[in-house]
């Protein structure tokens, strides 16, 4: 089958489409660029299609909003990849220590999940994330004073990357000077395109990854501090509260997801406010608008495209679909948070929609622990540099914004034009 949605033949009597799956072509610069047409056409066609998705893996694809909400909450399916029986999958993951990497609360079920996710949860309750603003904002005002004299940045490298990177780097306890390298290394192993990663670049990042890893909780084990991995650290010395393994993999998953999705949401959200200018003008005039339009940004083109991976734990039907054991099923979050049948005029981006509870996040037991810090990183990111770079505009035509390939959607870069300025405003007066 085609990616053609003119040569897609009609539906079959379970409710997906052909026989041959549905080839996302993540080699096709204008889908990567903008994959909406083609997620369009797959929600309208069926609610369930075979699929091939990044990285040359075949999976079930979930495309409208109320099934794609069951189906996150749904017990039968897993976040364990070691319900699946596709081998590629593991392959695709370190063939060393791979227990390490495997043994997170992303990639686990209750209980083990429960008793995780309860171990990091008071680090990112909305109260304590709160607490983060005034530093979340110094470490903004500080990357954007270095760009602010000069009128062009690439809003990527010089204010979305290095923020969240900052933020998670100094909860963790991650000495600034390692920062680079993590980020790196996540990139090595999570980035995925039309072709199946190498596993020789894998199995180095990983190597690397799990070295320093290794090294920081010794550190911290000789040094504990009053940060988040002291705590994980006295979790598992002194309480027996999780194994050696899962601790490494809960500090890879904090460093890799702290970040990986809020430079996204940072970087994707300017650049859609700079390819709409009436919405950019609406924010300008109405600053308070500012925590709805993150919604807006989380559901019109969020940082998780299509969609969140689940593998079935025995045969299952949805929406018609017979999916077999052991199958992937992804959740298409960014299809369904565009279905007409849930979203009004959705294909639309409105700043000031009320009624959106998006999937971005996901939903369930499984819903995203850092959205609060998420959401607070992107408010300040992208208010304030609409606040200090004056006339901010593309420098270059909205369809040569570069974008991730696969998994994880966001500009790779975004080059901006400003008018130069000085100094930070000061802030109005407070009685």
């Amino acid at each position: 089958m085609t990616t053609d949605p003119g040569d897609n033949p009609g539906d079959d009597s379970h409710g997906t489409t052909g026989e041959r799956p549905v080839v996302l072509p993540y080699a096709d610069p204008a889908f990567v660029a903008d994959p909406f047409p083609l997620y369009r056409h797959l929600r309208e066609e069926a609610p369930v299609h075979r699929v091939v998705i990044a990285g040359g893996l075949e999976a079930w694809l979930v495309t409208r909003y109320e099934d794609a909400l069951e189906a996150l909450s749904d017990p039968r399916l897993s976040s364990d990849v070691r319900d699946a029986t596709d081998p590629r999958l593991l392959r695709q993951l370190p063939g060393t220590e791979r227990e390490a990497m495997l043994g997170n609360m992303l990639r686990s079920d209750p209980p083990d999940h429960t008793r995780l996710r309860r171990l990091v949860s008071k680090a990112f309750t909305a109260h304590r994330v709160a607490g983060l603003r005034p530093r979340i904002q110094a470490v903004t005002d500080r990357l954007l004073d270095a760009v602010v004299p000069a009128g062009h940045a690439d809003l990527v490298a010089d204010l979305a990357l290095p923020l969240p990177v900052t933020v998670i780097g100094e909860l963790l306890g991650v000495h600034a000077d390692d920062r680079h390298d993590f980020q790196r290394w996540t990139d090595q192993l999570i980035t995925r395109g039309a072709e199946p990663p190498d596993p020789a670049v894998v199995n180095e990042a990983w190597q690397h990854m799990h070295a320093y890893v290794t090294g920081l909780l010794r550190d911290k084990r000789a040094h504990p501090g009053d940060d988040l991995l002291s705590d994980l650290v006295t979790a598992r010395d002194e309480e027996r509260r999780l194994t050696e393994d899962e601790l490494i993999a809960m500090v890879f998953l904090l460093l890799a997801a702290g970040y990986i999705t809020t430079v996204n949401l940072i970087a994707g959200g300017l650049a859609m406010l700079l390819a709409h200018p009436a919405q950019l003008a609406r924010l300008h005039s109405d600053p308070g608008l500012l925590p709805g339009a993150v919604e807006e940004f989380l559901r019109y083109d969020g940082p998780v495209s299509p969609g969140i991976a689940r593998f079935a734990r025995e045969d299952v039907e949805i929406a018609g679909a017979w999916i077999p054991r052991g199958s992937t099923v992804l959740i298409a979050s960014a299809i369904a948070d565009r279905d007409p049948a849930r979203f009004h005029d959705p294909e639309r981006l409105d700043i000031t929609r009320q009624d959106n509870p998006h999937l971005a996040f996901g939903h369930g037991i499984h819903y995203c622990l850092g959205a609060p810090l998420a959401r607070l990183e992107g408010e300040i990111a992208i208010g304030t540099a609409l606040r200090r770079l004056p006339d901010l505009a593309l420098a270059v035509p909205p369809d040569a914004v570069p974008w991730r390939p696969g998994g994880l959607r966001g500009p790779l870069s975004l080059p901006v034009t400003f008018t130069p300025g000085g100094r930070r405003p000061v802030p109005p007066h407070t009685p």
